[in-house]
């Protein structure tokens, strides 16, 4: 088996960035669940499945649903992301299925900020 090289990684950077990236014509909304140990023992997988059946039931086509790893705020999960094209990406935390739904349909969908779950505002990239 070959060894793989540091610019294959870069490759596959790049290729992932470029197919999860919001953009004109393409998605126009990203929400990522964060599902390290920490946020998968505190409920992120019930989080992630809300957010699926929602989606489902939208019917939308231009929003990605990703995963992430630990976002290193243990102490607040679960925890997802929700990023809308043209706007800062809001963290939201210490979420049920319930509070996840809430956030897909007024948020992800509707453009309103659900500030009563919000732990943060901006990139940490």
């Amino acid at each position: 088996m070959a060894k793989i090289k540091i610019s294959d990684l870069a490759a596959i950077k790049d290729r992932v960035h470029r197919d999860t990236s919001l953009r004109e014509g393409g998605a126009q909304v990203k929400i990522i669940v964060h599902m390290g140990t920490c946020g998968i023992a505190s409920g992120a997988r019930k989080v992630l499945n809300a957010v699926m059946d929602a989606l489902g039931e939208s019917e939308r086509t231009d929003i990605i649903v990703t995963t992430s790893g630990c976002a290193g705020l243990c102490s607040h999960e679960p925890m997802m992301t929700v990023e809308r094209l043209g706007e800062e990406p809001i963290k939201y935390a210490h979420l049920d299925e319930a509070k996840a739904r809430q956030i897909f349909l007024r948020h992800a969908l509707g453009g309103e900020v659900q500030a009563e779950w919000a732990l943060a505002k901006g990139s940490e990239q």
